[in-house]
């Protein structure tokens, strides 16, 4: 049987910073940034991917409970921010499988959200690119100006495609939100070793800075434990601060 995620110990403020900023992040996909209006609206069609690194990296705990365990903490916030629109939750290491087509059935996301391991993907080198493909394959018959992909990862990528699929989400007007789990100093991946010796895996957040930024998008550390200034919530909120002050 399915064993639901441990989530790390929240404070009120940062669970309020997360939804209301992620609130403003639904707000942010109708309007006319990604939309045709001149004024901002909300729409019951707008639609998210979650692409979700779920490799064997992604147990390292350098942030707790472990990497895969904090993303999908947050992407249950997630869910309860982004109320009525479709999202659609893809998991990936060496190719992505697309779990859960586009659906607003919140409790289903969930119980596929908690279920996220290792075994959810084809094993293989971690591939964003791959990734990214079939996100954006995802959208073509979605019926909706209003997309956008949020990519979950410690930013290993062993193919080195995966900027060249953002610059064809951003000519598409669908941006990618980024989200880097881990730190820069990392951890070893539990049972994996390398003639012998334990395998340490390290954020690259130089990566998804480069995929963010190459489809309109933007980089979003989740910060270890005592950071609440840069916890997903907050880093959503600045980042929405400064769009509105641009139309």
């Amino acid at each position: 049987s399915r064993r639901a995620v441990a989530m790390p110990p929240r404070s009120g403020v940062q669970i309020g910073l997360l939804l209301g900023a992620l609130a403003a992040l639904a707000v942010a996909l109708a309007g006319p940034r990604w939309g045709r209006g001149e004024t901002p609206f909300l729409a019951l069609s707008r639609n998210l991917v979650v692409a979700m690194d779920v490799s064997n990296s992604m147990l390292a705990q350098d942030v707790r409970p472990d990497r895969l365990g904090r993303a999908k903490a947050d992407l249950l916030d997630l869910l309860d921010a982004l109320r009525g629109d479709r999202v659609a939750l893809l998991a990936f290491r060496g190719k992505g499988a697309m779990l859960c087509p586009f659906t607003a059935d919140v409790a289903f996301l969930r119980e596929a959200i908690n279920g996220l391991s290792p075994e959810s993907a084809p094993p293989g080198e971690t591939d964003l690119a791959d990734a990214i493909e079939k996100a954006l394959a995802a959208f073509d018959k979605a019926q909706s100006d209003h997309n956008a992909i949020v990519l979950v990862s410690d930013g290993e990528d062993l193919t080195g495609r995966a900027e060249v699929l953002a610059k064809e989400a951003g000519a598409r007007g669908i941006p990618i939100f980024a989200v880097g789990v881990g730190s820069p100093q990392g951890a070893q991946v539990p049972g994996v070793t390398y003639q012998g010796k334990p395998v340490v895996s390290k954020l690259n957040d130089a990566t998804l800075r480069a995929v963010a930024e190459a489809s309109g998008g933007a980089y979003i550390p989740l910060a270890g434990t005592g950071a609440p200034e840069t916890t997903l919530g907050a880093v959503y909120a600045n980042h929405l601060a400064r769009i509105e002050a641009e139309v």
